[in-house]
């Protein structure tokens, strides 16, 4: 996979992650029976690009979740912190051991409301960087702004270009913009599913056609 990767900075979680152009990569749930299942995560040219294996429908599984490159290298780590009124759950570069501090955590910005309600994301050793989730996961309709209020990433729900039919929430698309690392923003789809698994099981998984991870939108 082809990367123009910047400097590391703490939105760097692994090298090759980075690009100078927007990128749009599938995003496809591997099971539908649980909220909170695996995922594949695809370029525009069918390439594995992330995955993230099953963890089932236990509690204690989904506590920490780790997303992997093709290969299985572990690139980030995502924990529930607990106790948390606001579902805070932190992130680690690579695999997380103990001991080790999370470099940044994202919380519900409100203990009120549910699928509507935005999030925080706060980075612990870059003072004055934050970005706000505003959206609805669980429609797969959510944005990720910097602190200036620039979208760096959207979640979008996918759409087959050969018949123009909206596919079901287990396949939507992650656009990536330039600049912003796309596992950094797949850690937050993890997060997202965690924090909004309820909402995903309320509102059912529609049965409308999968679509091949090569075909763009």
């Amino acid at each position: 996979m082809a990367s123009g990767a910047a400097a590391e900075n703490m939105n760097d979680v692994g090298p090759g992650y980075v690009f100078k152009e927007e990128i749009h990569l599938t995003v496809l749930k591997t099971s539908l029976f649980f909220a909170g299942d695996g995922f594949t995560v695809y370029d525009c040219k069918g390439e594995l690009v992330f995955r993230v294996d099953s963890y089932g429908p236990d509690t204690r599984d989904r506590d920490e979740l780790v997303l992997m490159d093709p290969n299985g290298r572990c690139l980030l780590t995502v924990r529930r912190k607990r106790p948390s009124l606001h579902q805070r759950w932190e992130g680690f570069k690579g695999e997380r051991m103990d001991g080790d501090k999370p470099i940044f955590s994202v919380k519900r910005a409100s203990i009120i409301g549910r699928a509507r309600a935005s999030l925080t994301v706060e980075m612990y050793d870059s003072p004055g960087e934050e970005y706000q989730i505003e959206g609805c996961f669980s429609q797969r309709c959510c944005t990720v702004f910097n602190v200036t209020k620039e979208s760096v990433a959207e979640i979008r729900r996918k759409v087959d270009p050969t018949t123009s039919v909206v596919l079901g929430r287990e396949v939507f698309s992650l656009c990536v913009k330039a600049g912003f690392d796309a596992a950094f923003a797949m850690g937050f789809v993890l997060v997202l599913d965690q924090i909004n698994g309820e909402d995903y099981v309320d509102s059912g998984a529609t049965t409308e056609p999968a679509v091949h991870p090569a075909t763009e939108d």
